[in-house]
């Protein structure tokens, strides 16, 4: 009966450490949480699900924020969508060496003009592959292929002041990556996690038992 509950415990620990694992494998944009009426540096993350390279990746600004400063990234064009006022409604980054190779990620910056209101925004991501496939991160956060989304807190500030609150940026995601770069620095802090969890889960029913 013990060697039953310790199976069932270690089961129960992979299965949470599988899902994070697989909540990471989604394209994120961050910060997660910003304030209003900030310019915020946003870091929109794309890992590799596939074994063939995402060669072309799109995201759509949500209403109210104003993007038009965008970093380069080394081996990537860029080009804003607009609408028919003008505004840039989005921004197409598009392979010209290679792409992002199987288990890999790279990361795409750009600076926006928060809303002055509070609320959540949902940023809609492209994902394209050399083989042609378009994976569409829209969908709501149960879904298999969810939109990234942050939450616009009511902040002290406003935009006309030119506020950076870049410095949330860093603590959410790493630096940029500037080239093809594996994605050791988002798995591995999960894997170690797991490990230790299973690690602590065995040595405390080997007590009991």
């Amino acid at each position: 009966m013990k060697q039953a509950k310790w199976m069932s415990s270690l089961l129960v620990a992979g299965v949470v450490w599988m899902t994070a694992a697989g909540a990471q494998a989604h394209v994120n944009v961050y910060p997660k949480e910003t304030t209003t009426g900030a310019y915020e540096k946003y870091t929109v993350r794309v890992p590799v699900e596939k074994d063939t390279n995402t060669v072309k990746v799109k995201v759509e600004f949500p209403a109210g924020v104003k993007v038009s400063t965008v970093q380069p990234v080394p081996g990537w064009s860029y080009e804003f969508e607009k609408d028919a006022e003008g505004r840039n409604t989005a921004l197409i980054w598009t392979a010209t060496d290679g792409g992002i190779g199987p288990h890999e990620f790279m990361e795409f910056a750009f600076v926006g003009a928060n809303p002055k209101e509070a609320g959540e925004l949902s940023w809609k991501a492209y994902q394209t592959y050399t083989d042609g496939e378009v994976v569409e991160w829209t969908g709501d956060q149960d879904s298999k292929t969810p939109a990234s989304v942050t939450t616009i807190r009511q902040g002290t500030g406003d935009a006309g002041h030119g506020h950076d609150h870049g410095h949330a940026d860093e603590q959410a995601a790493p630096a940029a990556a500037q080239g093809g770069s594996t994605g050791t620095g988002t798995t591995l802090p999960l894997v170690l996690s797991g490990l230790a969890l299973l690690i602590s889960l065995v040595s405390l029913f080997r007590k009991k038992a």
